[in-house]
């Protein structure tokens, strides 16, 4: 059967799902987990396929997609029972900047604390699921676009925790085009109050998150001697 290739699809279930040619880069999951970084940084140009390389990710591991594994049957990395027993058994946060392009800090800041308030409502039902004596924790009730930048900089590391003690597992996070706010920022010139604002949650996150397996990010922006990543190894 001849494959159409699709243009422009960036999630990885769609491709598979319909048929679409596709570039098997599942050994790029072999490599990332087998280095065993608690953070990657994966810097490449604009329409690189890092988004969908992100979704690849996300379709493997993520305990939301626990009986998808035919996906990846055909490919490189379903030859091996190790990593056929790693399909859909972890949390993962998958959440993307691409769209924060905004002229000013406050509608910047507004759309970010947006992204994570869907996180949390995405995950919401799952405390139906949670025995009754167990209660969202208080700062579920304080996400909102307006929270304090304290709650939003805690925002990610909470939700880590609540997600690890739900499935058992420390979890992933997947973070797309961390930069894109940075960029506009620079444009607009409101630099450090961005720089301040992602690096401290950034630091939460990523560096004191013991809920955390291990974290990747992409962008399209290497790593400047000031940046933000200067609190993170």
């Amino acid at each position: 059967m001849v494959r159409t290739v699709g243009i422009g699809i960036q999630d990885f279930g769609k491709i598979v799902r319909n048929n679409c040619f596709y570039v098997d880069k599942t050994a790029f999951i072999r490599e990332w987990w087998e280095k065993q970084d608690d953070v990657t940084l994966i810097t490449r140009p604009r329409r690189f396929g890092k988004t969908l390389a992100m979704s690849m990710l996300e379709h493997f591991f993520s305990a939301e997609y626990a009986d998808k594994g035919a996906l990846f049957e055909g490919l490189d990395i379903w030859k091996e029972e190790k990593y056929r027993s790693l399909q859909g058994r972890y949390p993962v946060i998958f959440l993307s900047f691409a769209d924060v392009k905004e002229t000013s800090f406050e509608n910047a800041r507004d759309k970010i604390c947006r992204i994570i308030k869907s996180l949390y409502d995405r995950y919401s039902a799952l405390q139906d699921k949670r025995p009754k004596q167990k209660k969202f924790p208080d700062i579920f009730y304080e996400i909102s676009p307006t929270m304090s930048d304290s709650v939003a900089s805690y925002s990610l590391k909470a939700l880590s925790e609540f997600l690890s003690d739900y499935y058992g597992k420390k979890v992933i996070i997947l973070l797309d085009e961390y930069d894109t706010p940075m960029q506009e920022a620079y444009v607009y010139g409101y630099w450090d109050k961005m720089a301040a604002f992602v690096r401290n949650l950034f630091n939460s996150a990523f560096k004191t998150n013991p809920y955390m397996e291990r974290a990747l990010m992409t962008g399209i922006t290497r790593i400047g001697k000031e940046s933000i990543f200067s609190d993170l190894n």
